[in-house]
This record gives structure tokens, C-alpha cells and sequence, in this order.
């Protein structure tokens, strides 16, 4: 029996920097001899430090790409705003050695009720050994996020509003707000749903208006949980857009309908959310001291294009929808993971003639998937008589696993599966962590790599080891002999023959290195 191993040895360009703070282009390390990764041109300039910009220039950075994120705010925005992260961006912060230092900042729920906040519990067996929400405050995230990418070597510059681009076939020319000037050879925008970046482009931005328009909040409130709980029961069942949710020990997240409500030009303020709460529950439950508060509609938004010459748009820039279901920033990074790998393959030049390619014709399916459920779950919230008896159907069929499962599974994104062209149903679907010789097969994907998981242990990458890591394991909990993972943990081939390997460790890491 051949004992399992892992190859993962560093590439021989990698030039290991790490932690670094300068914020300008000249003096930084270079791994490569190529004439276009000149001095004082980075290789990539993000517009946007959010969670999507972060997670894009730490990817770029485990390939040793210079990279440049541009942040028009001065200082993390002051509203302290819970997020959550769904099973499948749980499962990528695992991939990247990342969740366990996320996951302290959380706090764990069950994964449940996510669609159209119908209380239903997740079906039991899910296919993740993350299979639970973590709410976590967005500027903690972020925070983390960025000193993950910085840890790495990526620039971050605050205060920096992209206003200007011009590309041509060598680079982008990102102009500033201040005149300065900037150059690189990609520029990707993640400058959210208003993003200056996909205007200067001209990509269109076809969708939905706003119709519905919501007030949201965190605040303390002045009556005992028991009283809230039995309010708010009677009001749920109608599928109003309206709750109240404990954030933390004395601390509510608000959620309610914000019809008749001013200029949604001006900000709402705890007057406006007392009198709508009083509107929809007969009480304003006392509500004061908001740490935030927002309002939101439900306008709905693709972008035409994800990518025009060398500018590309990721998370919110490309698509936006209500956040019913939770699921825009989960969305935002998961495009961050998947075009990652691919961008940082095209600028250290063995990229495959079309790999950028695929994350618009991966991406955007996903993308209007969401769309098309957050439209739907947008009207089972409806009042209206015709929406609240679908509501109810679709509460009673819920109680069926299969209907639950399939729901969840879209919500949560672990049912995604990339079209790779025929093969069986496992090809183009994520793999889930599982235990492996090396410890778990998330554990050995910290790097950013392919990796090869071989149950014959008589396979080899050859001449792509320095892009795909190789893991000889009979024992692996398999049901197939071998299967390709991309970095973004997609299975991109299932077999045991090494020609057919070959050519799919061509098809998407390149020619091999002679």
C-alpha cells in the first residue's frame, strides 16, 4: 500500500512578503522577470474595502500579485450592522485557515428560517461541517478581512475615491478625486451597488426600482422579552416585513415597513421607527439609544457585463437585491473566491486562453439566482391576500425534506454547481471538509492551490505542481478515485486516468512548466 502524501512546495518565484503598510507603488518586491510587472505599476487596484474588496486582494496576494485597494471612507462606517455568514462562505473562511479567528467575533444560530423568514428548522444531515449561521458585526469583519489581506502584503489607502479610469491594451489609468494618478494593469470594481466604477465603464445596470421601502435598526428596547415574543408572534404569521430579533443582552435588531415615511432621501431617524412600529404593532416596545439605523427597498439589479477589457466588477458593483435571506455579502465574497485564483493566474501568465472568462459565466448565473429568489421572498413578505395564501402553502411544504433541503441549500449556496460540461452529477459542485491523511482537506487549501485528491495513489500532477498540490490517500471518504479541486474547492474533474487528468490540469492550470 503506498503511504499518503502532500506535495505543496512553495513556487520557486514566491517572494514570501508579508505585512506590509507603504501605500505607493515604488519599491515594492516583484517574484517575476516579466517586462509589464514594471516598477510603480501595481498589478491589480481594487476600488472598494469592503468584505468583497478584502477577501479579492488577500486571494491576490497568496499568488504574490501587487495589489491596491482604494477606499474612498476615511474611517469604517460608524453604524455597527450584524451580518451573517451562510454555510458556503463559513466553508471558504475554513478553506483559507480563517474561521477560526472569525468565529470568536459570532455568534453561532442554527441554520433555519432564512427564507422569507419562514420558522422552519434546516433539515437534518446537511452536507458541510459548518452547517450553521455565524452573525457577525460588519466593521469586526471587515476589520479582520483586512488585516488578513495587509498580513499578506496587500495596500490599503483610505480616503481614496476613484473618479476617473482609462485602459488600454498594456494597463488601467485610475485617476483619483484628487487628481492623483494611478496605474495597473487590472482594475476591479467593488465600490457596491452605487459603484463609480461600473458608471465610468458604462455597463449597464437593468433591473427592478425599489417599490417597497424598509426601516432597519439596532436599539435597546424598553419592555421584557416576553412581552416582544408575544406581540411579535401574532404579527410574523401574517409575513409582514416587520421584527424585532435580539442582537445581544440588551439590544434589538428592528425590522419594519417604512410606507409613509419622508424623503427616503433623508435618513431615518427613532421618531420614524417609533411611529411605524406603532403603525404595524399597536406599540413602539419603548425603543431607544439606536446604535443604526438604515432604510432599505428592494430594488433589484444585474449588472449587463462582469468584466469590460481589463476592469472587472465583483459583490455589489455587479448585482444588488433585498437583503431578505441574507445573502448579498455571502454572494460578494463568493465572488471574490472564485475570481481570485483566475485573475491571479492571468497576470503571472498561465492562464488558459479563457479562464477569465468563467467567472462572468460562472458568477452571473449564481447571481441571478439570488435575484430571482430574493423577488420571491419579497412577496411572500406581501400583506396582500394573494401572497399570504402562497406563504402558507409553502410553509405546509416546507415540512417536506426535500422541498426544506432545496431551499436552504440555494439560501446557503451549497447547492451551486458550475456547468463544467457533462460529466457526473458531483462535477462543478463544491467538496465539502472532510477528513483526510494530512488532517482536513480544507486545512491543506490555506495556499490558494489546486489540489489533487488521489484515492489510487498512482496519479501525479507533473509539470503543475507548482500551481496544484497532490494528496495520495486510499482511505479518503470517497465514492469516486480521484477528484481535481480548483482553489475555490470546485470539483473540476472525477477519474482515475492520467491523460484525462492531464487534460484537465491543462484546461484550467495552463500548459504544464518544463
Amino acid at each position: 500500500m503506498h503511504s499518503p502524501r502532500f506535495t505543496a512546495e512553495p513556487s520557486p518565484g514566491d517572494t514570501g512578503e508579508r505585512g506590509s503598510t507603504v501605500s505607493a507603488a515604488p519599491g515594492l518586491r516583484s517574484s517575476g522577470s516579466r517586462a509589464d510587472r514594471a516598477p510603480g505599476m501595481f498589478d491589480v487596484i481594487i476600488a472598494g474595502c469592503g468584505p468583497t474588496g478584502a477577501m479579492l486582494a488577500a486571494e491576490l496576494r497568496l499568488h504574490d500579485v501587487r495589489v491596491l485597494v482604494l477606499e474612498k471612507e476615511t474611517e469604517p462606517a460608524p453604524f455597527v450592522r450584524i451580518v451573517g455568514l451562510h454555510i458556503r462562505s463559513l466553508e471558504l473562511m475554513a478553506m483559507r485557515g480563517l474561521l477560526e479567528r472569525i468565529r470568536p467575533h459570532g455568534r453561532q444560530r442554527p441554520a433555519g428560517g432564512f427564507f422569507a423568514a419562514i420558522d422552519k428548522p434546516a433539515p437534518q444531515g446537511l452536507d458541510s461541517a459548518h452547517a450553521y449561521l455565524l452573525g457577525i458585526r460588519q466593521p469586526v469583519l471587515v476589520r479582520l478581512l483586512e488585516e488578513h489581506a495587509t498580513a499578506l502584503g496587500a495596500h490599503v489607502r483610505r480616503g481614496c475615491a476613484v473618479a476617473d479610469l482609462e485602459q488600454d491594451d498594456a494597463g488601467v489609468t485610475v485617476g483619483l478625486a484628487d487628481g492623483e494618478k494611478l496605474r495597473s494593469r487590472y482594475l476591479v470594481g467593488c465600490d457596491g451597488g452605487r459603484s463609480t466604477v461600473r458608471k465610468l465603464l458604462g455597463v449597464g445596470f437593468p433591473g427592478e426600482p425599489s417599490r417597497n421601502e424598509t426601516l432597519m435598526g439596532e436599539m435597546g428596547v424598553g419592555v421584557p422579552r416576553d412581552e416582544i415574543a408575544a406581540k411579535t408572534a401574532g404579527i410574523g404569521v401574517t409575513g409582514r416585513r416587520f421584527w424585532l430579533r435580539p442582537v445581544g443582552e440588551d439590544t434589538y435588531s428592528v425590522v419594519v415597513p417604512a410606507a409613509g415615511v419622508g424623503d427616503r432621501a433623508e435618513p431615518p431617524t427613532l421618531d420614524d421607527v417609533r411611529r411605524q412600529l406603532r403603525a404595524v404593532a399597536g406599540t413602539d416596545f419603548g425603543v431607544h439609544s439606536p446604535r443604526w439605523l438604515s432604510r432599505f427597498g428592494d430594488a433589484t439589479r444585474l449588472a449587463e457585463s462582469y468584466r469590460v477589457g481589463r476592469v472587472l466588477l465583483a459583490g455589489d458593483a455587479a448585482h444588488i437585491h433585498p437583503p431578505t435571506g441574507g445573502q448579498g455579502l455571502n454572494l460578494g465574497v463568493q465572488d471574490a473566491f472564485n475570481l481570485g485564483w483566475k485573475l491571479a493566474a492571468q497576470i503571472r501568465g498561465w492562464a488558459p486562453d479563457t479562464l477569465l472568462d468563467t467567472y462572468q459565466a460562472e458568477r452571473r448565473p449564481v447571481a441571478e439566482d439570488v435575484l430571482d429568489n430574493t423577488r420571491a421572498q419579497m412577496e411572500l413578505h406581501s400583506t396582500e391576500a394573494g401572497p399570504r395564501a402562497v406563504r402558507r402553502l409553502l410553509t405546509e411544504l416546507m415540512d417536506f425534506d426535500e422541498v426544506n433541503r432545496r431551499l436552504i441549500e440555494k439560501i446557503t449556496a451549497i447547492g451551486i454547481r458550475y456547468d463544467f460540461g457533462e460529466g457526473p452529477d458531483l462535477l462543478g459542485r463544491r467538496l465539502r471538509d472532510i477528513d483526510v491523511a494530512q488532517g482536513s482537506l480544507y486545512g491543506l487549501m490555506h495556499r490558494g492551490r489546486g489540489l489533487l485528491l488521489d484515492r489510487t495513489a498512482g496519479l501525479t500532477v507533473g509539470g503543475w505542481s507548482e500551481r496544484v498540490d497532490h494528496l495520495a490517500d486510499p482511505a479518503a471518504p470517497l465514492d469516486v478515485p480521484c477528484v481535481l479541486l480548483r482553489p475555490d474547492g470546485h470539483i473540476a474533474w472525477i477519474g482515475d486516468d492520467q491523460r484525462d487528468l492531464d487534460d484537465h490540469l491543462s484546461r484550467w492550470f495552463g500548459e504544464p512548466a518544463t
